[in-house]
């Protein structure tokens, strides 16, 4: 009954479907604990306040995966142009009129609910969904700069620099995960460089006029020349090194009292302290497998859309989640960015949902299709 159950509502990719499930959980848990001492100070004692509330958000988050999964792929073809066109406007109201926090625009609250929304989170899907689209569809033409790549790059650079203006960790994970795209999408090496010039052009603006350039400069210099640990980095080691190989146990992680953010940028420290790197392997190994299963499709699909939409998604949710992890270990210098599914978040968790939803989407149709396939075949047989 629950297998019929299954197979009826979650299609696309079991595997998939497995790795989140198990990273949703690993977050509730991580989550409760390391808020454990925040919870109990400014709510007066109710430790279970965040944990309800981030439960919610996960189910949430898996409710809009397991709607998204239900649309046929090519849908977000369209969808994406619209999603693209909106976000221009979006990120420059922010920029401009946006809830300031840590020096930075980034968030605008959606009246009536109260709820603060990030344009970039939706600027990111549409232009990676929009950018699979283009590519797909100019494949026979991709060596005409002026024809096929102009549109795409001008997209790029427009969006990524607006980005840049307020959060320049994320411009740079989406303005690599555009390089890949055009990669895979067989774009002419010359063309890339050209792009990364133009890429280090905008992004030298950004840092300019844009509000995070100061703080941007200093965490560079601060992890190149390592005169000065940083306070969040030094806490994350401490956490790291008590940990030990198995951990100290779900619930019992000391550094939560003194680390910022332990239930969002850092939260990796957080698992490595109470579940030890045995822990932190699994965690990380989830996601690896979780970029092998997206990328898969870029070798099966027979539409070109689909596999540069699955490959995008996956490898811009994977490549986050390895920036902060080796932001957590000391591999490089803070970002900001939070851990895909696992840390504490609104939007940022639903549109993840989003995200994976899409590339279900995508096996889901692959799947489809082998079985239609299959099914023909076999009728062709028969009729022999």
């Amino acid at each position: 009954m629950i297998k019929a159950w299954v197979d009826n509502n979650l299609k696309g990719d079991p595997v998939i479907w497995f790795i989140v499930f198990a990273l949703s959980i690993i977050s509730i848990m991580v989550v409760y604990s390391a808020t454990g001492t925040l919870a109990y100070k400014r709510m007066d004692g109710d430790t279970e306040h965040y944990l309800i509330k981030h439960a919610l958000l996960v189910a949430f988050s898996l409710l809009a995966m397991w709607a998204a999964h239900n649309i046929d792929y090519r849908y977000y073809s369209k969808l994406s142009q619209l999603a693209l066109w909106s976000s221009v406007p979006l990120l420059l109201f922010t920029y401009k009129y946006g809830i300031n926090l840590n020096e930075a625009s980034r968030w605008l609250t959606i009246p009536l609910i109260n709820q603060a929304f990030q344009p970039s989170d939706l600027a990111k899907l549409a232009l990676i969904a929009n950018i699979a689209s283009m590519l797909s569809k100019k494949q026979q033409s991709i060596e005409d700069f002026k024809e096929a790549l102009i549109p795409i790059l001008l997209w790029i650079g427009v969006i990524c620099g607006l980005i840049a203006l307020t959060d320049y960790s994320s411009a740079i994970l989406l303005f690599s995960t555009c390089l890949l795209l055009l990669f895979i999408g067989r774009v002419p090496f010359k063309f890339l460089v050209m792009l990364v010039v133009v890429g280090m052009l905008v992004g030298t603006v950004a840092l300019t006029v844009g509000q995070r350039g100061g703080t941007v400069i200093n965490r560079v210099q601060s992890f190149l020349h390592q005169t000065e640990i940083p306070f969040q980095a030094e806490q994350s080691y401490i956490a790291i090194a008590t940990g030990g190989l198995t951990g100290k146990g779900p619930g019992n992680s000391d550094q939560r009292n003194f680390l910022p953010h332990p239930y969002s940028d850092f939260i990796y420290a957080i698992i490595i302290e109470e579940y030890g790197m045995v822990g932190g392997i699994v965690v990380l190994l989830l996601y690896l497998c979780l970029l092998y299963r997206g990328m898969l499709a870029v070798s099966s699909s027979e539409r070109a859309y689909g596999g540069l939409l699955s490959a995008g998604l996956s490898f811009s949710l994977v490549l986050q989640a390895m920036i902060n992890m080796g932001v957590t270990v000391g591999l490089g210098p803070i970002t900001g960015l939070p851990l895909p599914f696992i840390s504490m978040g609104g939007t940022s968790q639903l549109f993840t949902g989003i995200a994976i939803g899409v590339v279900l989407s995508v096996s889901r149709g692959e799947i489809d299709e082998t079985m239609n396939a299959n099914i023909e075949l076999r009728n062709v047989a028969k009729a022999a």
